[in-house]
């Protein structure tokens, strides 16, 4: 597991990546800043890194942080989503989940926008 701190507007938050390759290509680009954009409550934003789907699911859990390709995005699910079925979040397509955001998370739910900053 490796370490990064992810900061969203004044919010800092504590994060662990998985050993996946996908999470390795991830942490090799880093500090990253960006604009973040939501869905429900997720906050997604595009990142250098173009890869496939490492180990592709839809079963995520909050405070999951997963890579989708697609888009070739990154994505903080903090609650439902509006793919959800059910109280969990639910992404729009596979991803790789990479890690995991750790804090109080529903302090996201109230945010209108989302500065990113994510540093090793």
């Amino acid at each position: 597991m490796r370490k990064i701190e992810i900061f969203i507007n004044d919010l800092k938050f504590e994060g662990e990546l998985n050993d996946s390759e996908t999470s390795s290509r991830i942490y090799s680009v880093l500090p990253l800043k960006t604009k973040g954009n939501f869905w429900g409550e997720e906050i997604y934003f595009e990142i250098p890194v173009k890869m496939g789907n490492e180990k592709p699911t839809e079963d995520i859990k909050v405070g999951d942080l997963a890579y989708w390709p697609d888009e070739n995005c990154l994505c903080i699910f903090y609650g439902r989503t509006p793919a959800s079925t059910d109280g969990r979040p639910k992404p729009a397509s596979p991803v790789t989940i990479i890690g995991k955001i750790k804090g109080e998370l529903s302090l996201l739910k109230n945010l209108a926008e989302a500065k990113i900053k994510i540093t090793q």
